[in-house]
């Protein structure tokens, strides 16, 4: 998989935390430095540690199913970029509520923008990837968009937070896609 490719990935990855993220800075007085750098932290390490996650389970299985794994990355994908869809068109209010940097509170907010990152990972021992490189890669994008996300959402609002989604999601279906094609043949990037 190209740099290229797995850039694509990670921002679409990273768009269910820069929701968030963006809404986490709706609901805060005033953002700051720290606020932004906690966000940041917890979504991106855990967009990390998922693919890892699911690329050290997806291993185990992966020379069983290479007949078939592209349609695997490609069903995974599509399913998580669909969801993200869905959840674009839901409101901040429906998400979460008051901004919290409590742990008890951004622990179940990571994990759940991260369960679509392990799904990510399966399908990367499926395609034998270089998990280092690709696990660091999609938390440090995934940092930087919700630290970014906090400070949006302090100053734009919600105006942009369902279109990232939306973005996220149709992202996710595209490189779906393109792996499914490359496996059969059809396309050669």
């Amino acid at each position: 998989m190209s740099w290229f490719a797995l850039f694509i990935i990670a921002v679409g990855l990273s768009m269910d935390a820069f929701a968030v993220a963006v809404c986490q800075g709706l609901s805060m007085d005033k953002v700051k430095l720290r606020s932004m750098v906690m966000v940041g932290l917890y979504f991106g390490i855990f967009q990390a540690a998922m693919p890892l996650i699911g690329y050290l389970i997806g291993a185990q299985f992966a020379d069983k199913i290479v007949a078939f794994d592209h349609w695997i990355a490609f069903i995974l994908l599509g399913i998580i970029g669909g969801r993200m869809i869905k959840g674009s068109f839901e409101s901040c209010d429906e998400k979460q509520d008051a901004a919290s940097l409590q742990f008890k509170d951004m622990l179940p907010l990571a994990l759940a923008t991260s369960i679509d990152a392990l799904a990510v990972g399966v399908s990367f021992a499926f395609l034998s990837i270089d998990i280092a490189p690709a696990v660091s890669f999609i938390g440090v994008t995934t940092f930087l968009l919700s630290a970014a996300g906090v400070k949006i959402g302090g100053i734009f609002g919600a105006k942009y937070k369902s279109k990232a989604e939306l973005a996220g999601g149709i992202i996710l279906i595209l490189m779906g896609l393109k792996i499914l094609l490359e496996h059969l043949g059809i396309l050669a990037f």
